[in-house]
């Protein structure tokens, strides 16, 4: 038993602490202000800036309804691969760095299916309006077409590209322009910690298939080769 808590309990706790942190501050975003509106937190350089997206993270969309309705069931899938995948890992006897990675990705990912499963039927729109929790009249949207709370924005820099630059020439830009949440951010930081520091686990893993399909072919090989009595 203890074990198991010492395996499953921080992974456990960074799943619950970013699902709660993530469904608080898009609740306080979606009950407090609307579409567009700003409110700078250090000056130009953080703002919560209240936006909503049909797709991915930071803002990026899949086009269509039927694009949707895709991305929530594949979102919803791999989820449930992933928090397969994560329940299985301390049987393999990985470090807890790998297992936090693992739930920062697990909850991130949740966070975000959360807003496409439930929004849609708890909230009325925020357009030129502060929504409603549970609104009389009935939400936006079906479930699994809810869109996507963002509200984070860092323009750290503006400014032009200079003419002799490739593409962009004299074209304006922001970094970084992206608007994002908490839930973008928990699986960030979860894939970048797995790329950097726990990339010798999967190499590892992909040996350990390779020498045990190997050894299962020799064997094959052995049986064929061996005369029948």
């Amino acid at each position: 038993m203890k074990n198991k808590f010492s395996s499953y309990g921080l992974p456990l706790l960074v799943i619950v602490a970013v699902l709660v942190i993530d469904q608080a501050s898009k609740f306080w975003v979606k009950l407090n202000m609307e579409i567009s509106e700003e409110i700078p937190v250090l000056g130009d350089w953080f703002i919560i800036h209240f936006t909503e997206n049909n797709g991915m993270a930071f803002g990026m969309e899949f086009a269509g309804e039927w694009g949707k309705l895709f991305l929530s069931v594949f979102r919803i899938i791999a989820v449930t691969g992933i928090g397969w995948y994560l329940f299985n890992l301390p049987k393999r006897g990985v470090s807890a760095g790998l297992m936090v990675s693992g739930a920062l990705i697990f909850a991130g990912a949740l966070g975000n299916i959360i807003d496409s499963i439930f929004y849609g039927v708890i909230f009325n729109d925020s357009y030129y309006q502060v929504a409603t929790l549970f609104p009389a009249e009935g939400g936006y949207a079906s479930p699994l077409y809810g869109r996507v709370v963002d509200m984070l924005y860092f323009p750290l820099m503006e400014g032009f590209f200079p003419d002799w630059f490739p593409f962009w020439s004299g074209e304006h830009f922001i970094f970084f322009r992206p608007v994002f949440n908490i839930a973008d951010t928990a699986i960030t930081c979860g894939v970048v910690s797995v790329l950097l520091f726990h990339r010798d686990y999967f190499k590892e893993e992909e040996s350990e298939e390779v020498a045990e399909e190997e050894s299962e072919d020799k064997t094959e090989e052995v049986k064929s080769e061996t005369p029948e009595l």
